[in-house]
């Protein structure tokens, strides 16, 4: 079992760091929402939509032999999406306004998206 007070502990830190972040969830690869911080969106929604985004940008990702899918970000009119995975278990969803800095998202959410992976990997190991 996910430690669930942890994978809020990176949430809010992450949310903390980067102005503008308006919400973020972490999910399993599978869709399945783990812990969220989120207002204005459906979080089990969203989460089913991440994952499917983290498939998309494997496929993508593994199509076009660059690698591993690291992230994907949608700029929308009203803001950004992100979607980050987390390990080989997991993703990481952040929401934010416009005024968003994406190199200090990228910045900060990376290293957050590795803990999270790591603690999703240590609770599927129990």
């Amino acid at each position: 079992m996910v430690a669930e007070h942890e994978v809020l502990a990176e949430i809010r830190r992450l949310r903390g760091l980067v102005p503008h972040v308006t919400g973020v969830l972490v999910a399993t690869v599978d869709g399945l929402l783990v812990a969220h911080e989120t207002s204005g969106v459906e979080p089990d929604t969203l989460a089913a939509m991440s994952a499917a985004q983290l498939g998309l940008g494997q496929q993508f990702a593994n199509g076009a032999a660059r690698g591993d899918f690291l992230e994907n970000v949608t700029r929308a009119s009203g803001g950004y999406l992100a979607v980050f995975a987390a390990g080989g278990d997991g993703l990481l969803t952040v929401v934010a306004t416009g005024e968003l800095n994406l190199g200090r998202l990228h910045h900060e959410a990376r290293p957050v998206a590795e803990r999270v992976g790591g603690l999703l990997s240590a609770a599927g190991r129990q």
